[in-house]
């Protein structure tokens, strides 16, 4: 895919307004630990930032603000703020794919520490960096005791994981998600309402609108048309249905993926179901949902409204 500037949004189903955001409020921030290899290969360590985010990167000595420099920063970062054992990383703005910025952190004892600044990870469990926890003896105390709670977060995120694929086995909505990315719409209780379709230079967009019986539900077709010779793949980053565009409260539904990486030539779909209880109000009402689908760079993909009125009694 081309680069894109953070706050544009590529396809908006319904007349939404695009705020700034080149990401959804739910993005995948994390705090790790970063053990300094001694081995030459692996001499340099990596950050993954984003755009208008603060990146800290905290060591267990003092840092030398004299000597720890971010190269060709101007226009795109922030000046380093360095104080303590702490240094702060922001861009200005979300880097391109290919931009990577070196990084030479120094720390007091005139140990230097090479990092490579990358934007956030483009993988499907990609993320961004809110700190890193760096240790220059990855056998020390505290270094650790970082790496086991680094260690005990991926076990409970795993055990969540292992509950929720548990939970869909059974999921009637799980299963009209599937059938529906699969093209088997015939055997699901669902009919078409609205249809639209979007084509911009290096993406087909298809959005198909069911109601049905105390549920609604949306197929998104995704066809990669970018045929250049830095043609990428487009990769699924997350989806999210809310009260409005603007609102942290999500609301649960189900989706089912074809596959979560498009490559140029290829076609995708995306498959929600959401149930009638996800539009209920506190006073017993209906209200409109709306959906946002992001794509691996974090920008805004689909946006689409789910009319209340899509419930069939």
């Amino acid at each position: 895919m081309r680069d894109l500037l953070p706050c544009r949004c590529v396809l908006l189903v319904m007349l939404v307004p695009c705020v700034a955001m080149a990401r959804d409020p739910y993005d995948k921030g994390v705090i790790r630990t970063e053990k300094i290899s001694e081995h030459p290969e692996n001499s340099t360590s990596t950050v993954y930032v984003s755009g208008q985010v603060a990146t800290v990167l905290r060591f267990e000595q003092d840092v030398d603000p004299l000597k720890t420099k971010l190269l060709a920063w101007e226009g795109r970062f922030e000046p380093l703020l360095v104080g303590s054992k702490k240094v702060v990383i922001e861009p200005l703005r979300e880097l391109y794919r290919d931009e990577m910025v070196p990084l030479l952190v120094t720390l007091v004892d005139g140990t230097e520490i090479p990092f490579i600044v990358k934007p956030r990870s483009f993988e499907k469990w990609g993320w961004t960096d809110h700190q890193v926890n760096v240790f220059k003896d990855p056998d020390s105390y505290n270094a650790v005791v970082s790496a086991l709670y680094d260690s005990l977060k991926k076990e409970r995120k795993l055990r969540e994981e292992n509950q929720r694929l548990r939970e869909e086995e059974s999921s009637i909505d799980h299963a009209y998600a599937t059938l529906l990315a699969n093209g088997q719409q015939k055997k699901t209780p669902f009919r078409r309402e609205k249809f639209w379709r979007s084509k911009n230079e290096d993406m087909d967009i298809a959005v198909e609108l069911f109601s049905g019986p105390g549920k609604a539900a949306v197929l998104v077709h995704l066809s990669n048309t970018y045929y250049g010779d830095s043609g990428e793949p487009w990769s699924f980053d997350g989806a999210f249905v809310t009260r409005d565009y603007t609102s942290f409260t999500a609301r649960p539904f189900a989706l089912r993926l074809d596959r979560s990486t498009i490559a140029p030539g290829q076609t995708g779909k995306i498959a929600v179901v959401v149930d009638k209880s996800a539009f209920e109000t506190k006073d017993g009402g209906m209200t409109d949902l709306a959906l946002q689908i992001f794509r691996g760079d974090g920008l805004l993909q689909v946006a689409a409204v789910l009319e209340a009125s899509l419930i069939r009694q």
